[in-house]
């Protein structure tokens, strides 16, 4: 919004900007806020930062070493929406509170220092993505997670007809129009705000879940201002969806058989304005070039690790599952939704040649995401990984109609979220490149999650569990 500090300033003041709202990524991925009166907001916050508990709710540091900074990026700005008082919004990096080096904890530096490593290799300058956001719009949900009470209730005016629409078909709901869908309104609401703050939006629609799965896509965007995107985009769906007395949830699979919220990556490098990704040759499958297979080489060959950080909760492993048009093998074809990397039909010029990697869900910290991506991209590029050698296709075929002799070979996708953490555990060199991730880090990462997500479902009953084993 701002190119500069002095800017920022100059607009608080002429707009009567009541509140000032600082805006940080935890380690999780959620936003974290401090909110400060505009009168009380010097020059000097945007070189010194304000201080706040590293320790408590973000997962930054240790209690015994607690104190931060969150420090703005008058680039990343924007006029809040949501708020009464006039409020600007800064997303901010956390850094040190005495050096004011941002940690290798904070999310943001991470995706960065991953840009700062790209130009450091000099394959390219410029790393160009865009998630697709996939989620669903509930009229309502209620669930009880108690000892001796468990149970999940969802209500969908659109899968459960009220007596003014008809309801929508379970896995039928892709580009459903009005009346069954009932989410037209909230999502051109959500895709207004989000223009008005600078996301391109390129479409939105329904996609194949019955009870209110909807779909917005953007336009490819430098990876740092990609992840901010994203963190915005799902600001404003859950805030526009709570607008309007519902809930947005971008959870992997919500609701059992039906389809899951994947958050589909599309990337690509340029250098000195000009793709990489393209060959003008007819013999090249699809127009890639060696560079973009190469990349694509990487991010197979390090796809199993990668899904401890694009796929990091339990829920994940119940969308990539056979039969979701959700990936389960990590191969690569051109237009073909069960392979891990599509590369779209549609995407024909040299400027539009990218690949989309199908496997991330919204649970990850999209900074990480992008940024681990980009270094796995990065790391096949260095190795000149030959990509037909090791069985990554491509495969123009649905893999879950092939038989067992044609998938053996094929790597697949980590099955649990202890497996994604133990090819994260065991493949984490290409990340550590460039200090762009810390060893310290991943090893915190993999502990916390085995810790307060592995371990903590494995030791909970599922209330399917009931029905198979009550009776033994």
């Amino acid at each position: 919004m701002f190119s500069k500090s002095t800017e920022a300033l100059e607009y608080i003041a002429k707009h009567h900007v009541e509140m000032v709202d600082l805006k940080v990524s935890g380690i999780g991925g959620r936003w974290l806020h401090i909110t400060i009166p505009a009168t009380r907001f010097p020059a000097s916050y945007f070189e010194e930062g304000v201080g706040f508990d590293g320790s408590s709710g973000s997962g930054f540091t240790n209690v015994e070493d607690g104190d931060v900074v969150a420090i703005p990026d008058p680039t990343a700005a924007f006029v809040d929406p949501f708020f009464h008082a006039p409020t600007l919004s800064f997303l901010c990096t956390t850094a040190r509170a005495d050096t004011k080096e941002p940690l290798g904890s904070d999310p943001r530096a991470v995706a960065q220092r991953a840009v700062e490593y790209l130009r450091s290799t000099r394959i390219a300058d410029q790393a160009l993505m865009a998630p697709e956001y996939e989620f669903y719009v509930f009229d309502s949900l209620r669930f009880v997670n108690e000892p001796l009470r468990m149970s999940v209730e969802i209500g969908s005016s659109e899968a459960r007809s009220d007596g003014s629409n008809t309801p929508a078909a379970p896995r039928q709901a892709y580009l459903l129009t009005p009346p069954t869908e009932r989410l037209h309104d909230i999502r051109s609401e959500i895709s207004s705000i989000l223009e008005q703050m600078g996301v391109a939006i390129r479409y939105h629609h329904h996609e194949v879940g019955a009870c209110g799965q909807c779909e917005i896509e953007v336009c490819l965007a430098d990876l740092v201002r990609a992840a901010d995107q994203a963190m915005l985009v799902k600001y404003v769906v859950k805030n526009v969806a709570a607008r309007h007395g519902k809930l947005a949830t971008f959870m992997p699979k919500p609701v059992f058989g039906e389809a899951g919220n994947g958050m589909h990556v599309h990337q690509k490098l340029d250098r000195a304005g000009q793709p990489l990704f393209f060959d003008p040759s007819d013999a090249a499958y699809a127009h890639l070039s060696p560079t973009a297979l190469q990349y694509i080489g990487g991010l197979l060959t390090h796809g199993c690790a990668l899904t401890g950080l694009t796929n990091p909760s339990t829920n994940s492993f119940k969308r990539l599952v056979p039969g979701f048009e959700a990936p389960v093998y990590l191969f690569f074809s051109i237009a073909n939704r069960s392979a891990a990397i599509r590369v779209p039909r549609y995407a024909v010029s040299p400027a539009e040649k990218r690949i989309e990697y199908r496997p991330p869900d919204a649970t990850g910290n999209v900074y990480l995401m992008l940024a681990a991506m980009l270094m796995a991209g990065l790391d096949g590029i260095a190795s000149q990984i030959d990509i037909r050698s090791r069985h990554f296709g491509p495969f123009d075929v649905d893999i879950a109609r092939q038989d067992a002799a044609f998938r053996e070979g094929i790597t697949p996708l980590p099955l649990s979220l202890g497996a994604a953490l133990y090819a994260l555990a065991a493949d984490q060199h290409f990340l550590t490149k460039g200090g762009v991730f810390t060893s310290s880090f991943l090893e915190n990462w993999i502990a916390v999650k085995r810790r307060d997500e592995t371990i903590e479902m494995a030791r909970r009953p599922h209330p399917y569990e009931y029905e198979l084993y009550l009776d033994v």
